[in-house]
């Protein structure tokens, strides 16, 4: 499949805006419970972060329209086969309504991790290879450089980039052309207050600082070692996160539609502490957005 090939009609609806929020620590009622409550606020897509298509069963049987995305099924965890049969069940009893979120990880998490690109590829000659209705489009690759940008566009739905910049965002559409769906994560800090806004974007970052992928995507992106180092420099933290007033987080949201930008993963962070969702955050991001 290439980019011309994409029927417009089949480009998964995802919504202007969605969330990025991780479930795994909650028990299965709970996140049912969750899911619901983020479609009655009025977001088009619940990405969930570190997750697998098993995941994906409670959520979307407590939720009515909202499309369930993984963000991401790293290809180590699941082999490509199984997940081409779980899809091919999920499709056959909620058409339409997942999104395989799929990536490479990074080699400090996966112990059989190896050539990326190439493993990707494979992956993804496995799942067509398999007797499946689920079509190519119900998946979108986690993209960062050129080549797997490439791929998402020629092979999936589109790509969702994380932890990037508004400038960041362009190159993407460059590279993807205007049929696939862009999709990135956005860190909205709900806090005016400089010092402490920051200091709450450097605890969400601190993990990927060391992480070799994203490293070698702020070089890409024209940051340096030196806006790594210390929890990361103002510059690279302003970059990545919106923070401040309504009107600045509105500025910086705005700013990733105009580089190109289809629909936005906004993962919100409230001060809700460790162990606590940021349910009171969502909804006041939410009234931001006009949503619901």
């Amino acid at each position: 499949m290439t980019s011309e090939g994409i029927a417009p009609n089949l480009v998964p609806d995802f919504g202007r805006y969605g969330l990025f929020c991780p479930l795994h620590a909650q028990d299965t009622r709970e996140q049912a419970d969750v899911a619901a409550e983020i479609e009655g606020m009025g977001y088009g897509t619940l990405w969930v972060g570190n997750s697998t298509i098993d995941n994906a069963t409670p959520l979307l049987g407590a939720t009515q329209h909202m499309i369930i995305g993984t963000a991401i099924q790293s290809i180590w965890r699941l082999p490509a086969q199984e997940t081409a049969f779980r899809l091919d069940a999920l499709e056959s009893v909620y058409p339409g309504r997942f999104q395989l979120g799929l990536g490479v990880s990074h080699p400090q998490a996966a112990a059989d991790y190896r050539r990326p690109y190439s493993a990707m590829v494979e992956y993804l000659d496995i799942l067509d290879g398999c007797p499946t209705s689920v079509p190519p489009l119900r998946r979108t690759l986690a993209a960062l450089g050129p080549r797997m940008l490439r791929l998402a566009r020629d092979r999936s739905a589109g790509a969702m980039p994380y932890l990037v910049t508004a400038e960041q965002v362009a190159h993407a559409r460059e590279a993807l052309g205007d049929g696939p769906v862009l999709s990135p994560e956005l860190g909205v800090v709900l806090e005016s207050d400089p010092e402490r806004a920051r200091t709450r974007a450097r605890e969400a970052v601190s993990f990927y600082l060391g992480l070799t992928n994203y490293r070698k995507s702020w070089l890409r992106g024209g940051f340096t070692e030196d806006d790594m180092s210390n929890g990361g420099s103002d510059r690279l933290i302003d970059a990545l996160f919106a923070w401040g007033s309504e009107q600045d987080i509105s500025a910086r949201i705005d700013a990733f539609l105009q580089a190109g930008a289809d629909h936005l993963a906004l993962q919100v962070f409230d001060g809700s502490g460790p162990g606590h969702l940021p349910r009171r955050g969502w909804k006041r991001v939410a009234e931001m957005l006009s949503l619901g």
